[in-house]
């Protein structure tokens, strides 16, 4: 007697059959195309055909603290310095809090419907105990991630300057070269991260919140005295009479500074950037202050002044990575601590001893 087929959902049916296995032939070019990294020059062509993957290529080798990178990286930046230098330059910077990741979003965009190309160089800061970083911003900035017009470069801050990823000025020239005209430069808002910004951009942009207490901590720091425009975000629901309340105590407070060598008069102005409101006027006030440095030569002036500096900075860096990375300073700077931890030596002589060992 034939069974009746089963048609119950438990009924095992026939599955898709598996693959094959790789071949260990497959297997071993796989893992050979990995290894294989593209040389200097195939890094630039990518770079100079906006190639976003060579790129960011290329940004690993120059924020590379392996020695074995340097020169590769030096070729690369040496590759793509004829292109560059075509762009505006902007630094952006305010307290935790203050809502630089969604301004940077909603600036960001607005820029890329104008038919300009952006690159956001955002730092995040590195923990001082386990020397850690987030990385966050491409997360914060899911919107502008996805625009073929934008470029979001996360990077950890280090032990530099402020905050300041060591290697954020050379990045911009690779970026520039990869055709993007706009170069928004993010600090992490604490520390001396603001000077470090604003010795390599063009222009600076302090974001405030209103009703935060830290308009006179503004001033005493010394921000508002580097500030082109000062921005008050937030400015919405509750928050609009706050604001423009803000913005009139921020015009009085910048009568206190000395006049911009560059001629400019810095301006306050209040947006929200949750709501995409005043965003198009901070787009406008940057527009005139180019106008305005392109006319008087500031600009060339300026850029020639921060090479210059950024020379220095460089040379700087170099010294004091070659120093401790030399082998007889490396065995020598753990005697040398252990001596100043017993007081058998001053933290001053044994900084000597270390210096002149290192010269000879």
């Amino acid at each position: 007697m034939n069974e009746k087929p089963n048609k119950s959902a438990l009924n095992e049916k026939d599955g898709i059959p598996p693959p094959e296995t790789f071949s260990a032939a497959s297997l071993k070019k796989i893992v050979t195309s990995r290894k294989q990294q593209p040389s200097a020059s195939e890094l630039i062509t990518g770079i100079l055909n906006h190639d976003k993957v060579a790129l960011s290529r290329a940004i690993t080798l120059v924020e590379s603290t392996n020695v074995a990178h340097l020169s590769k990286a030096n070729e690369i930046i040496n590759g793509c310095l004829p292109y560059a230098n075509q762009s505006i330059r902007i630094g952006i910077t305010g307290v935790p809090g203050v809502g630089k990741s969604t301004f940077i979003e909603a600036f960001g965009s607005y820029l890329t419907s104008l038919g300009k190309k952006v690159a956001v160089l955002a730092v995040d800061p590195s923990s001082t105990i386990s020397h850690g970083s987030i990385l966050g911003d491409k997360t914060r900035m899911e919107e502008l991630v996805k625009d073929e017009n934008a470029y979001i470069r996360p990077s950890a801050s280090g032990e530099t300057l402020g905050g300041v990823a060591r290697k954020t000025r050379e990045t911009i020239i690779l970026c520039e070269a990869a055709g993007f005209d706009t170069i928004i430069i993010e600090t992490v808002g604490v520390g001396q991260s603001e000077t470090a910004v604003h010795s390599m951009v063009d222009f600076f942009l302090l974001l405030k919140i209103s009703g935060a207490g830290d308009e006179l901590q503004g001033i005493k720091r010394g921000i508002m005295e580097m500030a082109d425009a000062i921005v008050i975000n937030k400015a919405d629901g509750d928050n609009i009479n706050k604001a423009k309340l803000a913005k009139t105590e921020f015009n009085r407070a910048l009568h206190l500074f000395p006049a911009k060598s560059s001629g400019w008069i810095p301006t306050v102005s209040t947006c929200s950037a949750y709501e995409k409101t005043g965003i198009d006027a901070v787009w406008e006030t940057i527009s005139r202050y180019m106008e305005l440095v392109k006319t008087n030569d500031y600009f060339e002036s300026k850029r020639q002044e921060q090479n210059q500096y950024w020379m220095i900075e460089t040379i700087n860096e170099q010294l004091k990575n070659n120093f401790y990375n030399h082998p007889e300073i490396i065995s020598l700077i753990e005697e040398s601590k252990k001596a100043v931890q017993n007081d058998e030596v001053s933290p001053f002589a044994a900084a000597q001893i270390l210096l002149k060992k290192y010269f000879k």
